[in-house]
């Protein structure tokens, strides 16, 4: 497909965008603000020059925060502009940076958006997180003679495929970038399969990512709240995942443990809650502040948290990776010390998690019943279940500093 074709495409399709975006806003209202932001008219001004940074939703703008905090402290001359493309990222943005940046959506790829945006803001450099490839975006940036880089870049095998399918309009967008630093060896190659001249590859900022100061003592009131027993979390579970959970615990002999389940959308909180009471198991619920008492399952509907639910929690079972998601991010447990274990999709985080498996800091389960009755094994095993914690953090230190690498790679463009 030629740039030409990909306008077309846009401009034909963008009607349907927004009827998507109406319709999923009657569903989550969030999703109804700033939708002139998506068109590419904006309000806010900036008082400074701008370094703009854009991270699509919540786990990209957790990675981000290390990057940002040190684009703040480097460059206090300068604004941080953080884009967005789902109300939970801004939300997310607005709870660990809230007014030190500023926070819009990045426009649809279409021509007269995405020039309205640039026009509007006039970043000195802009900055894209993981697999964020936007042709038309990437064009005019170029031609506008703003340095654009994609940082923390991440390829599977399957996202490979699919860019394949568009080769020369994707070596024309990788071309058009002014850098490119990758999570690993394996993304980078990917990268340069596809066009991309050079890529450094800085390990992933995820890795970086410290919990807020209070989860420690917010993981203290959740384990007073548990009354001593002990936890099993389901972690950023996806839908369709709970069910099959719920249904691996009931079949398991839980003995009085508890199982807390944070799914990764709030808007399904709701509908999981609906999952637990179904199945006759006793619900308590974050958001209410109701006592956990003997329930069964503790539904973790608060937003921010998750480090504080790690914490408290004895074992992790990574949402996400039981079903054909891809997985989430399997290092934010191992930052904490809490063992954690996967199910068998984890393409997102193919080569965290075989690193991971290999230093003995991640299990693999083959699917939800073999994950539960893991997870009891080393409650009961209070040795390996300390043996998978030390080896957990000592993982994750051993593979920190992406942050520090990528804002000196970055320094001399934004100067």
């Amino acid at each position: 497909m030629s740039l030409a074709l990909y306008r077309l495409s846009w401009l034909l399709l963008l009607p349907v965008a927004l009827i998507r975006l109406i319709v999923r806003g009657r569903r989550e209202p969030a999703y109804l603000r700033h939708v002139r932001e998506r068109l590419g008219c904006y309000s806010q001004r900036p008082g400074l020059e701008l370094i703009w940074l854009h991270a699509v939703s919540v786990g990209e703008t957790r990675a981000a925060q290390p990057l940002i905090e040190g684009l703040l402290a480097q460059f206090p001359s300068c604004q941080v502009l953080i884009t967005h493309t789902t109300p939970t990222g801004r939300a997310t943005s607005e709870q660990l940076f809230g007014g030190r940046v500023l926070r819009a959506y990045l426009p649809y790829d279409c021509l007269p958006a995405v020039r309205g945006f640039l026009r509007h803001f006039r970043p000195r450099v802009g900055i894209l997180l993981e697999t964020e490839l936007w042709p038309e975006l990437v064009h005019a940036a170029a031609a506008g003679g703003m340095p654009l880089f994609l940082v923390n870049a991440r390829l599977s095998r399957r996202s490979a495929r699919g860019y394949a399918r568009l080769a020369g309009l994707t070596r024309a967008t990788l071309r058009g970038l002014s850098g490119i630093t990758a999570q690993s060896r394996s993304d980078a190659r990917r990268l340069r399969a596809l066009g991309a001249r050079r890529v450094d590859v800085f390990g992933n900022l995820k890795y970086d990512v410290r919990p807020a100061v209070d989860a420690e003592a917010t993981a203290r009131t959740f384990r007073a709240w548990m009354g001593g027993r002990a936890a099993v979390l389901a972690a950023s579970t996806r839908a369709g995942e709970e069910a099959l959970l719920l249904d691996a615990w009931l079949r398991a002999a839980t003995d009085g443990c508890l199982l807390v389940i944070v799914p990764r959308h709030p808007q399904r909180f709701d509908e999981v809650a609906r999952l637990v009471t179904e199945r006759g198991l006793v619900l308590a619920r974050r958001s209410r502040h109701e006592p956990i008492g003997a329930a069964h399952v503790w539904l973790g509907d608060s937003l921010g948290e998750l480090h504080a639910y790690y914490m408290a929690a004895e074992v992790a079972l990574i949402g996400g990776s039981f079903l054909d998601y891809g997985g989430q991010n399997p290092i934010e447990p191992c930052v904490v010390g809490t063992p954690a274990i996967v199910g068998p999709h984890t393409h997102n985080f193919a080569a965290v998690v075989r690193a991971g498996i290999g230093a003995g800091a991640l299990l693999r389960a083959a699917d939800a019943d073999e994950a539960v009755r893991m997870a009891l094994g080393l409650i009961g095993d209070r040795e390996r279940r300390a043996a998978h914690a030390g080896a957990g953090r000592e993982f994750a230190r051993r593979h920190q500093g992406s942050s520090e690498r990528t804002l000196t790679w970055l320094a001399p463009s934004i100067r």
